[in-house]
């Protein structure tokens, strides 16, 4: 028997008008999805509790079958062990964006997606020039990077450049504990970015230049135990997110670098399906996050997020279910992390669907996988969801 979770991160939503009343989810042409619903069990289930951010790292640490309110520690240390970066004692690792302010509004948070290597460029400039006391940065993925500190600002309350786009940054920075050290550096940081030369260059190429770092989502190293332990099945993770890679690897997964996996709307999808049978071949389980759909809602680009959910039901579903039916056994449980409403263009706490299949049971017949729950029906808390795809209950 073969374990799948499909994360298409994000694609839950509310009623659009200008999808005649639908949801992208159900506005979306997905075959594949409404065959898998047709024969399996679907529900809504509770991702993020009301204790905490409404986030992908507390989401995917719900799906993957951990309660967050026990495990929870912040999601930049999540993001660090993907980079390979591990935390001493008293280390505090900070998700460092690369930002574009102009006039004092966080006018765009991944700085036109900039690219890797000018985003290397520029934290390599804040390193030689800022690192090497309290803090050191550390390049990871386009306008995802990492800063870690010696003690400093782990109580600070620090704000997603995301939640806060095309409005004024200063209410949003960081304050209480060590948020003046925080300040200090966001400053600094921000005078050399804008004038770096590379930031010359993207003005004259009219990009927007990374004239700011934005530190949030600190935290220590977490302890998990693997989902071996618990369960006793290996796996791997299929993810071009940082954040959801890191996680794997606290929870005992193979995180697997995909070509061609950007974490946007071009992503190859095909080549994350290849990705997850091929790791299925010699293990049990693969965790498969797809990022677009939430990107396209940070962007507020109703049609980009439709248009992603086709591409993982016709890209990348598609091809699991093709290569996996006939061959063997499998169980598969489809689920958004969180949903990221298009009218608000960040995360929200919101209950989102599941569907868990079993290629057993299938009958041919096509369901509906969208957001509206069936009439008297609670949502389930999603952390329990892992024991019931893997039909075992955990070990520890």
């Amino acid at each position: 028997m073969k374990y799948i979770v499909l994360i298409p991160d994000g694609s839950a939503d509310a009623p659009r008008p200008e999808l005649g009343g639908r949801t992208p989810l159900e506005a979306a042409e997905t075959p594949n999805l409404d065959l898998l619903a047709g024969s399996g069990e679907t529900g809504s289930a509770i991702t993020i509790p009301e204790v905490l951010p409404a986030g992908s790292d507390v989401a995917n640490l719900a799906v993957m079958g951990y309660d967050p309110r026990k495990y929870y520690t912040g999601r930049a240390p999540l993001e660090a062990a993907s980079l390979g970066l591990d935390l001493g004692a008293g280390e505090i690792a900070f998700r460092c964006n690369l930002v574009h302010v102009e006039d004092g509004t966080m006018s765009d948070f991944s700085a036109g997606h900039i690219d890797d290597d000018d985003a290397a460029s520029l934290v390599k400039a804040l390193q030689e020039e800022l690192g090497g006391g309290p803090f050191t940065f550390h390049p990871g993925l386009s306008y995802r990077n990492i800063v870690i500190s010696k003690s400093v600002g782990a109580g600070a309350q620090c704000t997603p450049p995301h939640d806060i786009s095309g409005q004024e940054v200063e209410p949003f920075l960081p304050r209480g504990d060590g948020a003046e050290q925080l300040r200090e550096l966001m400053e600094a940081a921000g005078r050399i970015l804008d004038a770096h030369p590379l930031n010359d260059r993207r003005r004259q190429e009219g990009k927007p230049p990374a004239n700011m770092i934005w530190l949030w989502g600190q935290g220590t190293a977490p302890s998990l135990p693997t989902i071996e332990e618990r369960f006793g099945v290996r796996g791997a993770v299929i993810s071009a997110v940082d954040l959801v890679k890191g996680l794997g690897k606290y929870a005992g997964l193979e995180a697997v670098d995909v070509p061609g996996a950007t974490g946007f709307l071009d992503t190859d999808y095909g080549a994350k399906a290849k990705s997850a049978l091929a790791a299925l071949a010699d293990r049990d389980f693969a965790y498969v996050h797809v990022e677009a759909p939430d990107e396209a809602s940070h962007m507020g680009d109703t049609s980009a997020k439709v248009q992603a959910i086709e591409r993982i039901d016709s890209r990348l579903l598609s091809r699991l279910l093709r290569e996996l039916k006939g061959r063997e056994d499998f169980r598969m449980l489809v689920m958004p992390d969180h949903a990221t409403p298009l009218e608000i263009r960040t995360h929200s706490s919101d209950p989102v669907p599941f569907l868990l299949f079993d290629s057993r049971q299938e009958k041919e017949i096509a369901g509906s996988f969208r957001e509206e729950a069936e009439p008297g029906a609670s949502p389930v808390e999603a952390w329990h969801l892992m024991a019931r795809l893997l039909e075992r209950e955990p070990a520890v």
